[in-house]
């Protein structure tokens, strides 16, 4: 049985005196896995990313991801663990548009410690196996939405993350550049790459994770697998 990357028990997050955003969500994610979280607009699944992420912090259980627990870091040590456990890919991309392609990507080693050589081979390696190499030295507003993603996605791996989260990273893309993004996301986890998704796309759930959580009204109230590329239309 291969080792969990994430472990989240009876976890809960409250904000001032509403219901529980997240109510003693427990969850396992294994080495290798790529998992879809859905679920209704407000249901929790942001909520569920920001506390795997430290981005956020909860009111009850713990968070564990690669071996740390990510409920107890502080702020500094929150920020070295995003650096080098995970990398975040968001639906607006977040590239520097004063930066070139390369450089955006090299950024996150440059600033974990890397010096600007090897961060600008990393970079480099990245952009070739992501396909978008021609575009190394553009600026991000040069490229399309489909483009820019996958520029986001090759920063979120420059430190070699054990996790890669992605939050709605085809809902500013149409549907041409979204698929382009499932079918990289699909080839990253064929190479080992852990994943968590939080998406409403079925499509995008259906290409590239092999099993998917529902979040309502802040529980997860069910785990299927992904059979042959499909999910219920229920999980949206």
């Amino acid at each position: 049985m291969t080792t969990p990357v994430i472990e989240l028990r009876a976890v809960s997050r409250r904000y001032d005196d509403g219901p529980p955003a997240l109510h003693e969500a427990t969850l396992t994610v294994r080495t290798g896995e790529a998992v879809a979280i859905l679920g209704p607009s407000g249901s929790g699944k942001s909520t569920l990313l920001n506390l795997i992420a430290g981005l956020d912090r909860p009111n009850g259980g713990t968070v564990t991801v690669d071996g740390v627990r990510v409920d107890g870091l502080g702020e500094a040590a929150s920020a070295r663990y995003r650096r080098t456990r995970i990398g975040l890919v968001f639906q607006f991309f977040n590239l520097l548009d004063d930066l070139t392609v390369a450089d955006n990507v090299a950024l996150p080693a440059q600033l974990a410690g890397t010096a600007r050589g090897p961060a600008r081979r990393r970079a480099a390696e990245l952009l070739a196996a992501l396909g978008i190499d021609r575009h190394a030295d553009a600026y991000p507003g040069k490229l399309s939405g489909g483009e820019r993603q996958c520029v986001a996605v090759a920063r979120a791996l420059v430190n070699r993350p054990a996790l890669l989260l992605a939050d709605e990273p085809t809902g500013a893309l149409d549907t041409a550049s979204g698929e382009d993004v499932g079918k990289l996301l699909a080839g990253l986890n064929g190479e080992g790459q852990t994943i968590v998704i939080v998406t409403h796309d079925l499509a995008l759930a259906r290409s590239c994770t092999n099993r998917t959580i529902r979040i309502v009204d802040g529980r997860v109230s069910e785990e299927d697998a992904v059979v042959d590329g499909r999910v219920s239309e229920d999980d949206a």
